[in-house]
């Protein structure tokens, strides 16, 4: 199934290419012609600047890289980037409330009998195969000292598994509930990762390498987001100074960057996951973050709750720990679904207590990136992904001077990277289409965004917050955990192979166990 999602991205923009899909046949004057001809009626023209210097294979790198895109879309793209309509009423304000209570469920004070039920519908449409999971995998570990994928990443786990892995295994501990709960056997849920350029080759390795960590590779499809154009500030695509592995010449190819998270809903269709997704009878999907230590990957309950709110779109999402805490929240902005970021909320509003319970923030919901999809929306992107806003990221971006031929290493934000957020989507939906499910986040959100010793979301506080996870559940159970350090260093790593969310540890009742310490398997 991995050999299907080989197909460029060939719609609003396409994926990244490598050298390995550039053929060396020069592009026909012909084709060269028309493609300039498009390119300087759309005032980019400079983008030949240099064509006729390069050899064979760099025409054809850089004739297949400018075909992928349409000069006058990235034209108007980045105009409304940079100069976003206003409204036409500009003396209406904007109106922030929370979500209705309809649209609103709570993991700390549902029922009991409530979560029992979606956690079985969930396991039930598991069992039928109709339930799928989306990974945005697309970052590289920078930050974190290191060059590959952040799903290879190992935080520091006695096991010394990935990120990856963890997911791997929390995929294959579900399919193992849904088959005790239903009887059938062979029950899959596919796993579709979602990487970038630079990241695919590195990501589809790491899996091979590590035999798709148990599951079976068929039911796990790697693909590639869009990419965009970087654009100067005067509005022009940049060419940028790095040159790709095979070519000689730092002239020839454009400066790319990766089209947000947000891309993901043009690459499910250009990538074929829809059409895979569609044979397969899939009807509900869950999309997250690779960074989340703690995500409960196919969450039986989430998938339940919304499946039987029968929404289109849910979002999973934590208790804010305070008023300054800088996260997005997922609100009703004018009557609608939206997601706004903490500094578009005044002190007033952030402070604002809930009417209904006063020792809570009116404003308390904070996204996590943690999505539920009816596969009948997203059966219907055609017909709104051309609605979604571009975001403009100020960076510094080497470049070539067009007219010098020389490299250009800018100390100061030269161009803009544009991007798509994932949430863009909320406002398309009705309020009676979307719902949000609020989490505890000392069991379902922990993430990986620093480097080591900053303290906080980094690989220190991921591996602690496994640990301390662990530690509840064998305590919950009556087992005992005892160690010599303090007991907010140490904590009991459980394998996901061993238990989803804290279930089957009867065997560790009255046991004394030895932290740091792996539960791997039943003994």
């Amino acid at each position: 199934m991995a050999s299907t999602f080989n197909t460029l991205l060939d719609k609003l923009h396409l994926s990244s290419k490598d050298d390995e899909g550039v053929s060396a046949k020069e592009p026909a004057g012909q084709e060269v012609k028309e493609l300039k001809d498009k390119y300087t009626k759309a005032g980019q023209e400079h983008v030949f600047a240099f064509y006729d210097e390069l050899s064979v294979p760099e025409k054809a790198g850089l004739f297949e890289r400018l075909n992928s895109f349409d000069p006058e879309y990235i034209n108007q793209i980045t105009q409304k980037a940079l100069h976003p309509p206003q409204s036409a009423d500009k003396s209406e304000e904007t109106k922030l409330e929370p979500l209705p209570d309809s649209a609103t469920a709570s993991i700390l004070d549902s029922k009991d009998e409530d979560i029992q039920s979606w956690y079985t519908l969930g396991l039930e449409l598991v069992s039928k195969g109709q339930v799928a999971v989306v990974l945005m995998a697309g970052g590289q570990g920078t930050r974190l000292g290191s060059s590959d994928p952040k799903g290879c990443f190992d935080i520091g786990l006695p096991s010394q598994k990935s990120l990856f892995q963890i997911q791997a295994e929390r995929i294959w501990k579900v399919q193992q509930l849904a088959e005790k709960e239903s009887g059938k056997k062979d029950i899959a849920i596919p796993w579709y990762v979602m990487t970038s350029g630079p990241t695919r080759r590195p990501t589809e390795k790491f899996f091979e390498d590590h035999s798709y960590f148990g599951l079976n590779k068929d039911n796990v499809s790697i693909f590639e987001q869009g990419v965009l154009p970087c654009i100067s500030n005067e509005g022009k695509i940049l060419l940028e100074s790095k040159a790709k592995a095979w070519f000689t010449s730092h002239k020839s190819t454009v400066a790319v960057a990766p089209d947000g998270n947000g891309g993901i809903y043009q690459a499910l269709i250009s990538s074929n996951v829809r059409t895979d997704m569609r044979k397969r009878g899939i009807q509900h999907i869950h999309a997250y973050c690779v960074d989340n230590c703690l995500v409960k990957v196919a969450d039986p309950v989430f998938v339940g709750f919304a499946a039987a709110k029968d929404v289109d779109i849910a979002t999973k999402v934590v208790r804010k720990r305070n008023a300054q805490e800088p996260v997005g929240l997922i609100v009703q902005k004018n009557g609608k679904p939206d997601v706004v970021e903490y500094s578009e909320i005044d002190n007033a509003t952030a402070e604002a207590k809930d009417p209904s319970k006063p020792d809570l923030l009116n404003f308390r919901a904070a996204n996590i990136v943690n999505h539920y999809y009816s596969f009948r929306f997203l059966e219907t992107i055609e017909d709104w992904v051309h609605k979604l806003p571009h975001h403009v990221a100020r960076k510094k971006i080497p470049y070539i001077d067009s007219e010098k031929g020389e490299t250009v290493k800018p100390d100061k934000p030269n161009g803009i990277k544009l991007e798509q957020f994932v949430f863009d989507v909320f406002p398309l939906i009705s309020l009676d289409k979307f719902a949000c499910m609020e989490v505890k986040r000392e069991e379902e959100f922990s993430p990986l965004k620093n480097a080591k010793g900053t303290g906080e979301d980094d690989p220190d506080t991921s591996k602690q917050d496994i640990l301390n996870q662990g530690r509840r559940w064998v305590e919950n159970v009556g087992g005992i955990v005892e160690s010599e350090a303090p007991v907010e260093e140490t904590g009991v790593e459980v394998s996901p192979l061993v238990s989803y969310g804290g279930e089957g540890l009867e065997f560790l009742q009255t046991r004394t166990i030895k932290a740091p310490a792996v539960i791997e398997k039943e003994d």
